[in-house]
């Protein structure tokens, strides 16, 4: 029974962490006026996968192979998003080199994107306690991923 409860928790954290990224991205960006920059969306994209993946899992029962692994590879979608948002914190601090080109474009049309401010990869436009929000992708995501791997593997062994 407890092997089954890690399972679920798993696939749950695997479903709610990117929902909530991606949720808390998507507000500070039409609630909140923060227009992303390019890497911003990139982090974006795996937490969709991640998503969509995790709810496959939820299609079979939690300690199924086929959740299993779809729950595993959320997890690593999540961590790819993680990753990516080490990367942009490293930029915005000035660790590593951005990317010249780096703006919001997003499809817009030009009258639209001439009403959008460039923003720029290495400029932090919000940070709670220090940390921007590229830092808190980077360290939500790959902390949840590490710990859905680690409840699947004690569901492995309950």
């Amino acid at each position: 029974m407890l092997g089954i409860d890690n399972a679920r928790a798993a696939r749950l954290i695997a479903l709610l962490l990117p929902l909530g990224l991606l949720g808390g991205a998507l507000g500070s960006q039409y609630i909140g006026g923060l227009y992303p920059c390019e890497m911003c969306y990139w982090q974006r994209w795996p937490h969709g996968a991640a998503i969509v993946l995790a709810l496959l899992a939820f299609t079979s029962t939690a300690t199924s192979k086929r959740s299993i692994g779809l729950t595993l590879l959320a997890a690593f979608a999540i961590a790819i998003s993680g990753a990516i948002g080490v990367y942009h914190a490293g930029v915005e601090a000035r660790i590593f080199e951005g990317f010249t080109t780096c703006t919001a474009t997003g499809g817009l049309s030009l009258e639209d994107l001439m009403k959008v401010p460039l923003i720029r990869c290495d400029q932090v436009q919000w940070s709670l306690f220090g940390i921007s929000m590229a830092g808190w992708n980077a360290i939500l995501s790959l902390s949840g991923a590490v710990l859905i791997v680690f409840l699947i593997l004690k569901s492995r062994r309950a």
